[in-house]
């Protein structure tokens, strides 16, 4: 197994702008924005109002007289007594107001993140096979699991952390800039030269953080292949190899995001220094003034607090930056799956499939196709052939023949370089695809079995199926008596990929989830593989029952299974070399008579 290659290993041009991409997932929550956005600027409002009250705790509270210029002791503890009450409903509002911002964007940060989850899962499942031929699923679920994560906590905290923290700073600087004018307008011009490093500290930022999101992603990927393939990786004793590989990934991954937590801590550390520096220059500057008696003590109290307000502000709108800087390239990361484009998709005005339950004809007219990941290499060369309605075709042929791919451009998993597919004369194009798949029912090769009971992954095949008619199913699968025998029954969990049964038994749930489907075309590909020989004499018998009336291409290996087809179909390198019965290929002493003499005696 190779390693993995993200798709998304290009230069990392993200940047805050990227977070846009996030608009149409917030405008349906304007409302619940609004109300964040007016318990931030209040819970800031009480933050800035809370120096205005210290003043006047220290210039009124208690330095409190009387009018001969004495110390009126009672009018001092009264006065002391009602600033302190100030300060105590300043914080009761800060407190409320804080609460009452902190659930409304958390909901919001949650609710955006469901819907982006769901709207990036729902636009994977409609993607077509070539989609994954370039895209490993532990890429794919690495966005939907850490790249969400990260906008979750960009719009369910820093994002709004960052606003009010902004909000104060703006605040708290323009008070200082009004109660001091000549200082802080000095502090202010260096405040601005301070901005010029740090976007370049930015950037070195945002660019690590796509870098570390991307090598977390590789991790992914390389987890979800390994996992996926254990009984594999243990009979061939590769687990020393696949956590040499893994560790190897994750050292990468622990490599980049040190690179990206230095840049960011130096990022921190220059805009706190930086702006206390200055911050700190203003508020000697002001100790000097209350020396020489121009300003008042409270008025260098509230200035002090609101030079610390300013810094702490200044601080955290560092952490938030860094927060955004990583949340931009999830983003990105995020908009660009999205954007992903499936080649296959339904005509803008479908015409409505004519497939009956009788039975359809199927016309493949000189189809001509090359698989997207191997362009050089034809899957299916000047490919024709006519199905009649209720015709049982068997594809036979060695690997690589074709056989699968007439499949895949049946279900149009894929569409033909050039030739169409047409059913009831209708070009499987205009067709709705939804409509067109509807109409399939297929057992694969390779039994796929979901992580839920057995009932389910029979019903799987029509949601609307009562429990009877899953049973009954069953039972023309010849499933019926295994599942039974299972310890719950039809609810017994069969485990992931129905790890809890044989590969014949889940070949047979498969066969009878089709059944459930009753679709009126019918592909089988290789039904009966995994079947022992009695198993697979009372299928087939279920299989032939199930066909009667169906339009139905069988692939097939083991001839045997495919004797009784009105006709079979050799194919080779893409093209098809011979069709016939039976008996007929067998009497022209040609590719199919070599193949069944290889099988069984003639």
């Amino acid at each position: 197994m190779s390693a993995p290659s993200s798709t998304a290993s290009a230069p990392a041009k993200a940047s805050p702008r990227a977070l846009s991409g996030l608009l149409p997932y917030l405008r349906p929550y304007r409302g619940r924005i609004g109300l964040a956005i007016l318990f931030l600027v209040l819970a800031a409002g009480a933050t800035l109002a809370f120096p205005l009250a210290l003043r006047a705790l220290i210039d009124q509270g208690l330095v409190a007289t009387g009018a001969d210029g004495s110390i009126d002791r009672g009018a001092q503890v009264l006065a002391l007594r009602n600033h302190f009450f100030e300060l105590f409903a300043v914080a009761a509002a800060l407190g409320l107001f804080s609460a009452a911002r902190f659930y409304t964007v958390s909901w919001l940060g949650e609710r955006v993140t469901a819907d982006i989850r769901n709207a990036v899962y729902a636009h994977v499942l409609r993607q077509s096979p070539e989609f994954f031929e370039t895209t490993q699923t532990g890429e794919v679920l690495s966005r939907l699991t850490v790249d969400t994560t990260l906008v979750q906590t960009v719009v369910g905290s820093s994002l709004s952390m960052g606003l009010r923290n902004a909000v104060m700073g703006i605040g708290a600087l323009g008070v200082l800039v009004w109660t001091n004018p000549v200082v802080m307008t000095q502090v202010f011009g260096v405040l601005l030269l301070i901005v010029l490093p740090s976007v370049w500290f930015g950037r070195r930022v945002r660019k690590l953080s796509r870098a570390s999101q991307d090598r977390v992603a590789d991790s992914s990927a390389i987890a979800a292949e390994v996992l996926n393939a254990i009984p594999v990786v243990q009979s061939y004793t590769a687990e020393a190899r696949e956590s040499a590989r893994f560790d190897a990934s994750t050292a990468a991954a622990f490599q980049t995001a040190v690179g990206r937590s230095k840049a960011r801590s130096a990022l921190v550390a220059f805009i706190i220094i930086a702006t206390s520096g200055a911050l700190l220059w203003g508020l000697y500057q002001g100790t000097q003034a209350v020396l020489q008696g121009t300003i008042t003590a409270g008025h260098l109290g509230q200035t002090v607090v609101y030079v610390i307000i300013l810094a702490s502000a200044t601080a955290v709108l560092g952490e938030v930056y860094g927060d955004v800087l990583r949340a931009a390239g999830a983003s990105e990361r995020l908009m660009e799956l999205l954007a992903t484009e499936s080649p296959i998709k339904s005509a803008a005005n479908p015409t409505p499939a004519l497939i009956t339950q009788a039975g359809s004809a199927i016309v493949f007219e000189d189809l001509n196709f090359n698989y997207p990941s191997r362009p050089l290499q034809p899957a299916l060369g000047r490919f024709s052939l006519d199905v009649a309605p209720g015709e049982t075709v068997a594809l036979v042929g060695a690997s690589g023949a074709g056989k699968s791919t007439v499949f895949q451009l049946l279900l149009r998993f894929y569409d033909p370089q050039s030739g169409r597919i047409r059913i009831n004369g209708l070009d499987t194009r205009d067709m709705d695809l939804q409509d067109l798949r509807q109409h399939i029912g297929i057992v694969p090769q390779d039994a796929v079995m979901f992580s839920t009971s057995a009932l389910e992954n029979i019903r799987y095949g029509r949601p609307d199926a009562t429990d009877a008619e899953v049973v009954a199913a069953a039972q023309s699968a010849f499933a019926h008596e295994f599942i039974t025998a299972l310890p719950e029954g039809y609810n017994t969990f069969l485990g992931e990929r129905g790890v809890r049964l044989s590969g014949g038994q889940r070949q047979r749930v498969a066969i009878a989830r089709a059944m459930l489907k009753n679709a009126p075309l019918l592909l089988l590909d290789e039904a009966t593989s995994a079947l022992d020989a009695e198993s697979e004499r009372m299928v087939q018998a279920a299989l032939e029952s199930a066909m009667r009336g169906r339009t139905t291409l069988v692939i097939a290996h083991r001839l045997a299974t495919v004797q009784q087809a009105d006709r079979i179909v050799v194919l080779e390198h893409g093209h098809i070399v011979e069709q016939g019965t039976h008996a007929a290929l067998v009497a022209a002493d040609g590719v199919y008579a070599r193949l069944a003499a290889l099988q069984f005696t003639v």
